[in-house]
């Protein structure tokens, strides 16, 4: 009887390290499984109109369309097209619009595919500001300029 009660301490912290391990690990594998299955994959409109499934949110990426801009109520009636111009995606949004939103902006929004239309979720818009800085010309001669000789 005295053999169960009594356990080697070095074999005890074996077993104690063993269980701690085992946790960890499993903890670690929730979080990981978790992380990537409620992610929502962000695409193109043109990737967008091939790929949606209906119910499943996306986060839709492209600049809003010149003249695709419409209020009704509460809600924003807007088009986003791919960076490079081509397919546009029509976007029905309700929630906070952010100030910098506007015409030929890039945006990213959360959306799903609702009876055929894309529906923005309460909230998710997201306007990407533009670049402070941009690339300078390229002078036409190539080089620096010179000075002619007078």
């Amino acid at each position: 009887m005295e053999y169960l009660t009594a356990m080697n301490p070095a074999r005890k912290r074996t077993v104690r390290l063993t269980v701690a391990l085992s946790a960890a690990v499993i903890l670690a594998g929730a979080l990981i499984y978790t992380s990537f299955s409620a992610a929502s994959p962000a695409l193109t409109p043109s990737q967008l109109v091939h790929q949606a499934q209906p119910g499943r949110s996306y986060q839709l990426t492209g600049t809003v369309v010149g003249g695709s801009v419409h209020r009704d109520g509460d809600t924003l009636d807007f088009s986003v097209e791919d960076r490079a111009g081509g397919t546009a995606v029509p976007v029905s949004y309700t929630g906070t619009v952010p100030d910098p939103f506007r015409e030929g902006r890039e945006v990213i929004v959360t959306v799903q595919k609702q009876d055929g239309a894309y529906v923005g979720e309460r909230d998710s818009l997201i306007t990407k500001c533009p670049s402070k800085y941009k690339e300078a010309p390229v002078p036409a001669s190539g080089g620096a300029s010179q000075k002619q000789p007078s």
